[in-house]
């Protein structure tokens, strides 16, 4: 009886360690988001969100679609998106000429997307303090061995990305779901 006991402990903490990581994470990249306000540089030591943080802020997303901010992190590598959603520095700055792709986990910081529809609005607030609102007109579902998301564009538009299916037993796969946006104003 102990044993069956411990087992369903180590798997309940196994279970919520990576939902607890991405939101305190999360927390402590508003702090430093609201630190880096009064910051010139996307280098200075104040963005980073912990000492040894390889990745800092660069734009705060909120939706109609969920009630709560979540800041786009420096960065779409597998050590940034445990942390929260991140930009593809190869692609555009959001806001700009381009298209930004931003990446994030369907379990985590991107279970929100399953919900949205075309014509739902994102909101990017960037470090240099515009508002930017994209309007959501493409979902769609790729097969990443076969398809890639166009980087190109001749006006800004967002990309964020997510592992498909949401309900998936295995994380990974090659499906993604694609949500596209393109800049109101």
């Amino acid at each position: 009886m102990a044993v069956c006991f411990a087992v369903g402990l180590i798997n309940l903490a196994e279970g919520l360690y990576i939902p607890a990581k991405a939101a305190l994470a999360q927390h402590l990249m508003q702090r430093a988001w609201q630190r880096g306000e009064s910051v010139e540089s996307a280098t200075d030591p104040a963005l980073r969100p912990w000492p040894w943080a390889d990745t800092h802020p660069i734009a705060r997303l909120t939706s109609d679609v969920f009630d709560h901010e979540m800041f786009i992190l420096s960065g779409a590598n597998g050590r940034t998106l445990a942390f929260g959603p991140g930009h593809l520095q190869s692609s555009a700055q959001p806001g700009d000429v381009g298209n930004a792709v931003v990446a994030g986990h369907r379990d985590t910081h991107f279970a929100f997307l399953e919900d949205v529809a075309l014509g739902d609005h994102l909101v990017i607030d960037r470090r240099d303090g515009e508002r930017v609102v994209f309007q959501i007109d493409a979902l769609e579902v790729i097969d990443a061995r076969r398809a890639s998301v166009a980087l190109d564009s001749d006006e800004p538009r967002l990309t964020l990305v997510t592992c498909y299916p949401f309900d998936a037993v295995q994380a990974g796969g090659p499906l993604r779901y694609i949500v596209s946006a393109r800049r109101m104003f």
